[in-house]
C-alpha cells in the first residue's frame, strides 16, 4: 500500500459566527451606524424598484434588498483611502462605502440624514436614472457607480470584470507605501470566471492588499450554485492560491464586520490578499420587483425563511436586547430613511402632464444630447507643452541604431525621467530585456518597476488598467503577441477603453499597451495578427504604428504623455533594421494628426503603416506609378491626419490602402469607408485595398507567404489602379 499523508492548506480557512458576547462587547455607536446604514440602503433600493415599476428606470434595476448586511458589515470599518469596486448589483456596497466616507462610520439615529447624506442619495439616484447630476453624468447608471473621492472605483456590468482593476488599485496602494486596502465585491457567479481566478493567483504572488469579497446569494439569476460547482463553499477558492479565507453569515452584519476586521489586519500588515465569503439572499429576482418564486426557481417557503433572518431585524433585535433601542426609535429610523427618499424623488420627479396620475422625470435634468461623445478620449492638451520634432523634416545630427535598440532606449528613458512608469508583462523581467529585447534598458534603469507576470493576460491587463485609473502610476503593458488580446478582450475593450466615457469623463486612463506584429516568422494562426482593425473600431483607444525608429521615439513619447489608453504596434521585420535617428535625443514627441508624406506623387494616394510603408515604396518604384505615399503613424479615428490625407486625395483623386494582414480584421476596411464618406466628390474610382487573404497565416512557409500581402501584391494593385484610371497597365 502506498504511504499517504493528508495535506493542509498553507493559509487558514475559517467559518466565523457571532456569539451573544460579541454583541455585548460591540460598540453601541457601531451597531447604531449599522442600523442606520441598513435602513438608508433599504429605503433607497425600495425607491429604485418603485421607480422601475413606473418605467422611470431605463435599463435594469438589480436590487440588493436582503443583501445589505454583507455590504454594511464590510464597509463600515473602511477608511476613505481604502477602495472598493463592485459588480452589476452594487447599490448597497456603493452606498455603504460612500456613507461611511461622509460620516466616518457614525450615524445619529435621531437625526439620521444630514445634508451630505441627502445629497449622496440624490446624486446616486440621479446616476441610476441617467441624469446629468449623477456621479458619471448619467453615463454609468445603475451598474457603473463611481465616486473616487469616497474610494468607490466604479462598479462593473461584466461578471468578474472589475476584479483585475481592483488588483491594480491594490498594487498602487502597496507601491505607494500605504497600508490601505482594496475590496473587490463580486457574486457567486464570478468565482468561476477566469479573470477572477487569474487575479487571485497574481494578487497572491505579489502580496497585494486585496480582499476578494464574495457575496454568495445562492443563485446566478436562476441557476443554483450547487448546480454549477462541486465545492459550493465558495471561500474554498482561496485555498488553492494560498489566501486566508473566511465564510460568514451575511445576514449578520456584526459577523461580517468581525471577519472583515481580521482580513484587514492581514492585508494592512502586508501579508497579501484575503477571501471573505458572505452568504446572503436577494429577496427579488435578478432584475425588478418580483420574487424568484414568481419565476419558478425558488419556493415561497424558502424566501419566507430567509426574510425572517433579515439583517435589519437582526441588528435592531440585538440592539433592543441590549437596551440600546426601543420599538418607537427603531420605527423612527425607518421613517427617516423613507422620508429622505421621498424628498429626493420629489426633487427629481413631477406629475406627467400627458398621463393622469403618473410621474415623469423633470425634463431639465436630462443630459444634453450634444454631449453624447464627450469624454470618450481626452483632447490631447497634455501634449501642448511638449517639444515636437518631426523626423521627416529633421536635418540635424543623427546616429545609426537598430530599431529594437531605439525602442528599448526610449522606454528606459521614460523610466529614468518618470518614476510613475511601470512595465509589466510575460518575461519582460528576464532574457536580458524580454523576448525581443525591448525592456533591456528599462531593467537597467529600474528593475523593480519591470514586473514579470504569470501567463494571465486578463489579470495583468486589468491590473494595469487599475494602476492607470488610480492615477499614481503609468503602466506600460506588453502583450507578447497581439492575438493574445482576445484572451484579455474584456479588460481591453469593456474596461480600459470605455472607462473615461462610461464614468462621465472624470477619469484619466494613462495606459500604454505594446505589442508586435510577427507575420512572416512562422508562428501560425494564433500569433500573427495585426490588431489595428480591431482597436480602431473599439471606443476610447488611440493607436500608433511607427514605420521608422525615429518615429518610434516621438510616437512612444506621445503615447506615454497622453491620458488615454494607447496601443503601440511594433513589427518584428523592423526590429533588426539599422536606421538614422536624431543624435542623443529621446525626448521629442510626434503628436496626433501628424502623418508623413514619404513620397510625393500625382497619380494615386497610397496609404499604409508599419513595415508596409517600405514595401509600398519599393512597389511604387517597381510599378512605375507616380504614387504619393502617406505613412499614417497615428491610426485611430481621433488622431488621424485628415488634412494630409485630404490634400493628397484632392490632388490624385484615387486611393489605395495597403496593409499586410488578414482581410477579415482589416484596418483598411474601416479607413476606406471613412475616406469614401469624406472625399466621395474627389474620387475618380472606389477606394482600393491591398490586404492578406481571408485566412490567418499558416505555419507552412509557402502558405504563410500566400496569406500575407507583399511587394508583388502592392505592385499589381498599383498597376490595376492606373489602368482603371485610364493610364494604361
Amino acid at each position: 500500500m502506498p504511504r499517504q499523508r493528508r495535506l493542509e492548506p498553507i493559509r487558514p480557512w475559517v467559518q466565523l459566527s457571532t456569539t451573544r458576547a460579541d454583541w455585548q462587547d460591540a460598540d453601541p455607536a457601531l451597531l447604531g451606524a449599522m442600523l442606520g446604514q441598513l435602513q438608508l440602503i433599504r429605503a433607497f433600493e425600495e425607491t429604485v424598484l418603485e421607480l422601475a415599476s413606473e418605467g422611470l428606470v431605463h435599463g435594469p434595476a438589480h436590487s440588493s434588498i436582503g443583501q445589505e448586511g454583507g455590504a454594511v458589515g464590510s464597509a463600515i470599518g473602511l477608511r476613505t483611502a481604502d477602495a472598493m469596486n463592485g459588480s452589476h448589483r452594487s447599490h448597497h456596497q456603493f452606498l455603504a462605502k460612500a456613507i461611511t466616507h461622509l460620516t466616518g462610520g457614525k450615524l445619529d439615529l435621531s437625526a439620521l440624514v444630514d445634508d451630505d447624506v441627502l445629497a449622496l442619495l440624490r446624486r446616486t439616484l440621479d446616476e441610476i436614472l441617467g441624469l446629468s447630476q449623477g456621479f458619471s453624468r448619467g453615463r454609468g447608471g445603475s451598474i457603473h457607480l463611481q465616486w473616487l473621492e469616497a474610494g468607490a472605483l466604479g462598479s462593473n456590468a461584466i461578471v468578474g470584470g472589475g476584479v483585475p482593476l481592483a488588483a491594480g488599485n491594490a498594487w498602487a496602494q502597496r507601491r505607494a507605501g500605504t497600508d490601505d486596502v482594496t475590496v473587490a465585491y463580486f457574486g457567486d457567479g464570478a468565482v468561476n470566471i477566469g479573470s477572477v481566478l487569474e487575479t487571485m493567483n497574481l494578487a497572491a504572488a505579489w502580496d497585494l492588499p486585496l480582499c476578494f469579497f464574495i457575496e454568495n446569494n445562492l443563485y446566478a439569476v436562476s441557476t443554483k450554485v450547487a448546480e454549477v460547482t462541486r465545492e459550493d463553499r465558495l471561500s474554498g477558492r482561496g485555498l488553492g492560491f494560498g489566501l486566508p479565507s473566511w465564510k460568514v453569515d451575511g445576514m449578520d452584519p456584526l459577523a461580517v464586520h468581525l471577519a472583515m476586521a481580521q482580513a484587514e489586519e492581514v492585508m494592512r500588515a502586508g501579508d497579501g490578499p484575503t477571501v471573505v465569503e458572505v452568504e446572503v439572499y436577494r429577496y427579488y429576482h435578478q432584475n425588478g420587483a418580483y420574487p424568484g418564486s414568481a419565476f419558478g426557481y425558488r419556493t415561497k417557503e424558502e424566501e419566507a425563511a430567509w426574510r425572517e433572518r433579515d439583517p435589519i431585524i437582526k441588528v435592531a433585535g440585538e440592539m433592543r436586547r441590549l437596551d440600546l433601542l426601543d420599538e418607537p426609535a427603531a420605527d423612527g429610523v425607518r421613517d427617516q430613511a423613507r422620508e429622505a427618499m421621498r424628498r429626493v424623488t420629489g426633487e427629481l420627479l413631477e406629475p406627467d402632464p400627458a398621463a393622469d396620475g403618473k410621474r415623469r422625470i423633470r425634463p431639465e435634468l436630462w443630459p444634453d444630447p450634444a454631449t453624447v461623445d464627450d469624454g470618450l478620449r481626452g483632447d490631447a492638451g497634455e501634449l501642448d507643452s511638449a517639444r515636437v520634432l518631426d523626423p521627416a523634416g529633421y536635418r540635424g545630427p543623427t546616429t545609426s541604431a537598430r530599431f529594437v535598440d531605439v525602442a528599448s532606449n526610449v522606454l528606459g528613458r521614460r523610466m529614468e525621467t518618470d518614476p510613475r512608469v511601470v512595465v509589466l508583462g510575460e518575461d519582460v523581467h528576464r532574457l536580458g530585456g524580454g523576448t525581443n529585447g525591448v525592456t533591456k534598458h528599462a531593467l537597467q534603469v529600474a528593475a523593480d518597476r519591470v514586473l514579470g507576470t504569470p501567463i494571465s493576460e486578463n489579470a495583468f491587463a486589468g491590473l494595469g488598467g487599475g494602476m492607470a485609473l488610480d492615477g499614481r502610476f503609468r503602466p506600460v503593458v506588453e502583450f507578447m503577441y497581439p492575438d493574445f488580446l482576445w484572451v484579455a478582450a474584456d479588460q481591453l475593450f469593456n474596461q480600459i477603453g470605455k472607462a473615461r466615457h462610461m464614468f462621465g469623463g472624470h477619469n484619466t486612463v494613462p495606459f500604454v499597451l505594446r505589442t508586435k506584429v510577427a507575420m512572416g516568422t512562422g508562428y501560425g494562426s494564433q500569433h500573427l495578427m495585426d490588431p489595428a482593425g480591431i482597436f480602431v473600431t473599439s471606443p476610447g483607444w488611440r493607436i500608433v504604428a511607427p514605420s521608422t525608429a525615429s518615429d518610434y521615439i516621438g510616437l512612444f513619447n506621445a503615447a506615454m504623455a497622453l491620458e488615454d489608453p494607447v496601443l503601440v504596434i511594433e513589427h518584428v521585420d523592423l526590429y533588426p533594421e539599422r536606421q538614422e535617428v536624431p543624435l542623443d535625443d529621446l525626448d521629442y514627441v510626434l503628436p496626433p494628426g501628424t502623418a508623413a508624406v514619404r513620397r510625393a506623387g500625382s497619380e494615386l494616394t497610397v496609404i499604409s503603416y508599419l513595415s508596409m510603408v517600405g514595401k509600398c515604396a519599393a512597389a511604387i518604384d517597381r510599378s512605375e506609378v507616380d504614387g504619393e505615399l502617406i505613412d499614417l503613424r497615428w491610426l485611430d479615428r481621433a488622431s488621424l491626419d485628415w488634412d494630409t490625407i485630404g490634400i493628397s486625395i484632392r490632388k490624385t483623386n484615387a486611393v489605395l490602402i495597403v496593409e499586410q494582414g488578414a482581410r477579415g480584421t482589416s484596418y483598411g476596411g474601416w479607413l476606406a469607408d471613412e475616406i469614401q464618406r469624406r472625399y466621395f466628390d474627389w474620387l475618380d474610382m472606389p477606394v482600393r485595398r491591398v490586404t492578406g487573404t481571408d485566412a490567418s497565416p499558416s505555419i507552412s512557409r509557402v502558405l504563410e507567404a500566400a496569406a500575407i500581402a507583399g511587394v508583388d501584391d502592392i505592385a499589381t494593385a498599383l498597376r490595376a489602379c492606373k489602368a482603371e484610371l485610364g493610364g494604361g497597365a
